[in-house]
């Protein structure tokens, strides 16, 4: 493809900029304005360093803290209590897991056990599409922990460790949320996994205007931010110590249906969004337990659904809270079962989306056990949007905003949850004394929080059938007296097929092309499962985690020319996971670009010409528009089809996405959409390739080979005006327009175009798809004016110009620079630390991406003692 990127200007030259591809390091630094980035691990008791391995059953295993399914009740109501090592907790199958966590510097012992009462029984996670349902599975919690840290009294941790550690450790003087770095990893994990640790005060606030509160009848400010404006008084109400509270008489069970839109299944990923929302409300659990509330209640989660992307869109209406509110109540009302005896019956519906429905968060006030009053809407933006949750759930329950009603404007500067200016920086988080008031009035009226999930009669799963059978009885079934299995040959796995031969025949095998059944032993310790030779495990003896199937062929692609995607897939059914048994890990689907040769004729910018279909059929305030293609700017909606009205400019969303193969933004000429979501290209047309083009368009290239084309244009315009040479329409300023600053889409391109005190410029990144003219309207007054052009092109593609026009551009040289220090291996007692080193741009000092430096001539790191001060503890 002939690339040529342009750069013009009207009296002042500018300069064209390459974007580089972020990482996850950038993104971090653009929202965090502090974090670390630590390596934690598995320990055993006395906080010794047993394995890096985090993540699932494998550090339960390593760090002996079984996770073994929840245990029927034999009451109604089961206390909690406090973290112990006792005999008696783990006599009762409470074994602990052990992590060690380095905060800024402090290292962290923490101590967990399973929160076996967020999920019951029955529970399941239900995917929705086109307003039906997709597909229905089991609702498993075999990695949400609860727990203490050693050694601090008063701390306590709500934490998941399904992917990676990740969720909320409250210490004594401050509170942090830890989660990885990167998605996906668990099975790296052996040579160490780096997550990131921050305070929720080190979030950077986006500079939009702020959110309004959470109740219809009172306006207020954002909570989903939880932000710091009002000074945080250094006294506690109540205790100086606030600990976990013990269980009373009477514990209040809110069985939750948990609603995920598409917008958050996009922005989390459909492969961890499920794990991200269930340590969501595991953090939303811990607040409920907090000592400050006075009553038991515990959030428990009996269905989950991820709803599709039509169902999302129709519900929330943006900029409409009360609107969006009615019809996800309504919606949540229409999906509750009619049986109450149910085990998906559900109390209270959490709605959660990124939609810009306006507020933070919006509920009904005293709405619990109502059928459609019962509801909350909220705004997810991170783990600090369980505050937003259990702020709305309090409405619900029938507290009121602190100083609004009450008498409780005291402690909204303390962090009290229900504060109209939400002021919880976590380690000031409370119940206020009017909420913990409030609450006792209503609570006892709530009959549908009496009733114990965990209590129902789950029937116990049926006896495995081939324990009692071996497989040569299962012959004689199948076949007659005599026949036993086939010893003529050794198949891989014996629980494949059920091969018999009769003794009389040994060498002439036969099958009903069946495997042995469930249960049957296939060789010492060993049993079929499923088609599968598995190992016999005292804790689950029917759990069975799943592996891949092999990929299927290679779809067709989405476009025939231009750059379109191919898509091919696995399932986890070889076996399935089963009764309990881990889902595999990885992506479902693997995507590959294809037709990516230019279509004949003049350019089409592909996501113009969904927006252009519609200008026959679809009506905006009952009237037809012609409509041009727009760009979101939230990255999440990237994806979606939005167009805007030429005539009028309102920006209109089409409910849909767009077709695979569109790009996902002007900004990035080889990333495109993909099942409503982004996937990177790189400029070799790789999905996932990091290669990017230099300024003149060559891939992986240096700028070697650029030359920069410039030059004056010493006449009398009045104003420039752009024409595209293949089809002659004028791009900009055609005749009888107003000239006015403004950002536009045209050539598949975005452009730039500024007014200002006389001067004009207009400017885009590229690469052009076809050749412009530059205009210029003379003018009659004598007023002289000038035009400067600037423009990088390839040197093959240079024009018969003169040479004073041609600069040789300048090629960027990189270095390796010493970084940073990475974090002391020890908190005291004397530890290792080593020197980090990053890829500098010479010409302006600017940190870049690595792959800029020769990998061959980074320096080796070099060492340094650090933390040299004694413990003040055994270590």
């Amino acid at each position: 493809m002939d690339y040529l990127r342009l750069v013009l200007s009207c009296l002042v030259p500018l300069h064209g900029c390459l974007a580089a591809g972020s990482a996850p390091e950038l993104l971090l630094s653009g929202k965090l304005s502090e974090y670390g980035v630590i390596v934690p691990f598995s320990a055993d008791s006395r906080g010794r360093f047993l394995s890096h391995v985090v993540s699932g059953d494998a550090a339960v295993g390593i760090g002996q803290a079984a996770c073994p399914s929840a245990p029927r009740p034999s009451r109604r109501r089961v206390p909690r209590s406090p973290l112990d090592e006792s005999p008696r907790l783990r006599g009762a199958g409470g074994r602990l897991l052990y992590f060690n966590v380095t905060v800024f510097g402090k290292e962290l012992h923490l101590r967990l056990r399973p929160n076996r009462r967020l999920v019951p029984p029955g529970a399941v996670a239900e995917w929705q599409e086109d307003f039906e349902v997709l597909f229905r599975e089991p609702l498993r919690q075999r990695c949400l922990f609860t727990g203490d840290i050693s050694g601090m009294p008063g701390a306590t941790v709500a934490i998941s460790n399904c992917d990676g550690l990740a969720g909320l450790i409250r210490t004594d003087s401050n509170e942090f949320f830890i989660e990885p770095l990167e998605r996906g990893q668990q099975e790296t994990e052996e040579h160490g996994r780096a997550h990131v640790v921050y305070r929720r005060s080190a979030i950077r606030q986006d500079s939009t205007e702020p959110r309004h509160d959470l109740r219809p009848e009172v306006p207020g400010v954002r909570v989903g931010d939880l932000p710091n404006s009002l000074e945080l008084m250094t006294e506690r109400l109540g205790d100086a110590e606030r600990k976990r509270r013990h269980a009373k008489k009477d514990d209040y069970n809110i069985e939750v249906l948990l609603a995920v839109d598409d917008s958050v299944v996009r922005f989390h990923g459909k492969e961890h969004v499920q794990n991200y929302v269930l340590t969501l409300m595991n953090i939303v659990d811990e607040i409920y337990h907090d000592e400050s509330l006075g009553v038991h209640i515990n959030i428990v989660l009996v269905r989950m659904i991820m709803v599709g992307y039509r169902q999302s869109v129709s519900l929330i209406e943006r900029g409409n809270p009360s609107r969006s509110l009615e019809q996800v109540c309504r919606w949540a009302h229409s999906q509750q079962r009619s049986d109450p005896e149910h085990a998906e019956y559900h109390d209270h519906a959490v709605f959660l989306t990124r939609q810009d429905f306006g507020p933070a968060g919006y509920a009904p006030v005293t709405g619990m056990c109502h059928p459609l009053r019962s509801c909350t809407l909220n705004h997810e933006d991170g783990f600090s949007s369980a505050f937003v949750v259990a702020h709305e759930t309090g409405h619900v329950l029938g507290m009121e905003h602190d100083g609004q009603g009450n008498r409780c404007a005291d402690e909204t500067s303390m962090g009290s949850i229900m504060a109209p200016l939400v002021q919880a920086a976590f380690h000031r988080y409370h119940w206020s004394r009017c909420s913990k008031q409030e609450l006792n009035r209503y609570i006892h009226s709530y009959d549908c929080l009496l009733d114990d999930p965990f209590e129902h009669q789950w029937p116990t799963l049926p006896e495995l059938p081939g324990i009692n059978y071996s497989m040569d009885e299962q012959c004689r079934f199948d076949f007659g007296v005599g026949y036993k299995t086939c010893t003529a040959f050794r198949t891989f796995d014996p629980c494949k097929q059920l091969w018999c031969s009769h003794p009389d025949n040994p060498y002439f095998c036969k099958t009903k092309k069946g495997p042995p059944l469930d249960g049957t032993e296939c060789s010492p310790g060993k049993w079929c499962f499923k088609g599968h030779c598995i190992w016999k495990t005292s804790e689950q003896p029917y759990s069975q985690d799943g592996s891949w199937s092999s990929w299927s062929k290679f779809g067709s692609c989405s476009r025939t020319c231009g750059g379109g995607v191919r898509s091919r897939s696995r399932s986890c059914d070889n076996p399935p996971p089963a009764y309990g048994g881990r889902h595999c890990p990885g992506a479902t689907y693997e995507y590959q670009v294809c037709n990516a040769e230019e279509c004949p004729g003049p350019y089409q910018d592909f996501r113009a010409q969904q927006c252009s279909k519609r200008n026959s059929y679809y009506t905006h305030q009952n009237s037809k528009h012609a409509w041009l293609p727009y760009e979101h700017h939230d990255d999440a909606q990237k994806c979606e089809l939005i167009c805007q009205s030429e005539g009028t400019g309102d920006v209109v969303f089409m409910n849909q996405v767009v077709h695979d193969g569109t790009r996902c933004s002007y900004r990035d000429p080889y990333s495109v959409c993909v099942r409503g979501e982004c996937v990177h290209v790189g400029c070799d047309k790789e999905v996932g390739s990091l290669k990017q083009d230099d300024k003149c368009g060559v891939c992986g290239g240096d700028n070697s080979h650029c030359r920069t084309v410039k030059g004056t244009l010493a006449k009398t315009p009045k104003q420039p005006a752009v024409k595209n040479q293949a089809t002659g329409n004028f791009i900009l300023n055609a005749k009888g327009k107003e000239a006015k600053s403004q950002v536009f889409i045209e050539m598949g391109l975005e452009w730039e175009y500024t007014v200002e005190r006389g001067k004009e410029s207009l400017k885009t990144s590229g690469p052009l798809h076809e050749a412009i003219s530059v205009l210029v309207i003379p003018q009659e007054e004598e007023t002289r004016s000038s035009l400067m052009y600037r423009y990088i092109i390839h040197e093959d593609l240079l024009p018969m110009i003169g040479n004073n026009n041609v600069l040789l551009e300048e090629m960027d040289s990189y270095e390796w620079a010493l970084k940073s220090w990475s974090q002391c291996s020890k908190a005291c007692g004397g530890g290792i630390q080593y020197t980090k080193y990053g890829c500098r741009r010479k010409s302006d000092n600017r940190m870049v991406h690595r792959n800029f430096c020769d990998n061959s001539k980074k320096p080796k790191p070099i060492r340094r003692r650090c933390n040299l001060q004694e413990c003040s503890q055994p270590a």
